[in-house]
């Protein structure tokens, strides 16, 4: 029945299986957005950075759109809003969209956000812990900021890497402010963490890292995305070909690390120190079905989704269409 909700999901897109969207160019032509406002639901400050300025700096209102930007406390509630009809775009990381398409959810994917790099997602303990190798804990318990999330995903690759049994890890979910009292009090034995908060508590806890969470399976792996209902994309088409393009753009500017970390301060909180210390991953200008595809077929592979997911089929069509 998955693989038939599935397809049933690929058919509400209406999409093909090209890859999408690099930044835009003089050659493409004025595109006139069905509504002047959109409402798109961001999360994780750095891996949104290149949006929030886009925003910040007035290039959506110059491509003709009004974007609004709505603070989601995790990706769950990103994808309610698109449901309630509260948002128009969310952003989430792509395992959690994948496993809405998965049981049934119709999207169409906007635009990739990020993409890992080293040491951009580790997992980490505290310097006077005794868990220093990966794998001599059979049945560590591990705080991820969601089950089945981005963290569930990574920290399940490294310990199969190391050796060890995926499915023996006890996942413990806390919010990202509140791991390091659950590894202080010792509720977990290590913690996965993403910037800035990977970079806030080796600052103030000394913080170990026990492994880089972006190796082997998983190195330079996509991270997260924006994407909008399958009946909305359908009904305002130009509308997202005009904030694909603007936020591509963006992303491209974004290469400029020294301009993300200048921005950190304001948009994450974070002390300029902390922003000079922070990994930071990429920023994809385009979608990519064979990237996207490796995070499916990860999850696949790792028991957290029952059928191969196509994730060509959640594509939108050219950005002139």
């Amino acid at each position: 029945m998955r693989g038939v909700a599935v397809a049933l999901v690929a058919a509400l897109v209406l999409v093909t299986g090209c890859d999408t969207g690099s930044g835009s160019s003089p050659a493409e032509p004025a595109v006139t957005p069905e509504r002047g406002q959109l409402r798109v639901g961001v999360g994780n400050p750095i891996e949104t950075t290149p949006l929030r300025l886009a925003v910040a700096d007035g290039s959506f209102a110059k491509a003709g759109l009004d974007v609004r930007l709505v603070e989601e406390r995790d990706g769950q509630d990103a994808l309610d809003g698109l449901a309630t009809g509260r948002l128009d775009v969310a952003f989430a990381t792509d395992e959690t969209l994948f496993t809405a398409v998965a049981r049934g959810t119709a999207l169409q994917l906007q635009g990739e956000a990020y993409t890992s790099a080293p040491y951009t997602v580790a997992l980490v303990t505290l310097p006077d812990s005794r868990y220093t190798d990966l794998a001599s804990k059979k049945a560590p318990k591990i705080a991820v900021s969601a089950d089945g999330d981005l963290g569930t995903l990574a920290a399940r690759s490294i310990f199969a890497t190391a050796g060890g049994d995926p499915d023996r890890i006890k996942f413990v979910t806390r919010r990202y402010e509140d791991m390091p009292a659950a590894l202080g009090d010792g509720t977990v034995d290590a913690a996965l963490m993403v910037e800035p908060y990977l970079a806030k508590i080796q600052q103030d806890l000394g913080a170990r890292v026990l492994a880089d969470s972006f190796r082997g399976a998983t190195l330079d792996f996509p991270v997260s995305a924006y994407a909008s209902g399958a009946l909305f994309a359908q009904a305002n088409p130009r509308t997202l070909v005009v904030f694909r393009r603007v936020l591509a753009d963006a992303q491209q500017r974004a290469a400029d690390q020294s301009l993300v970390r200048a921005a950190l301060p304001r948009i994450a909180g974070i002390d300029s120190t902390t922003a000079s210390l922070v990994a930071l991953g990429q920023y994809p200008t385009s979608l990519s079905g064979v990237r996207l595809q490796r995070v499916a077929d990860l999850m696949h592979g790792m028991g957290m989704l029952d059928g191969r997911l196509d994730v060509s089929a959640l594509l939108p069509r050219s950005a002139g269409s």
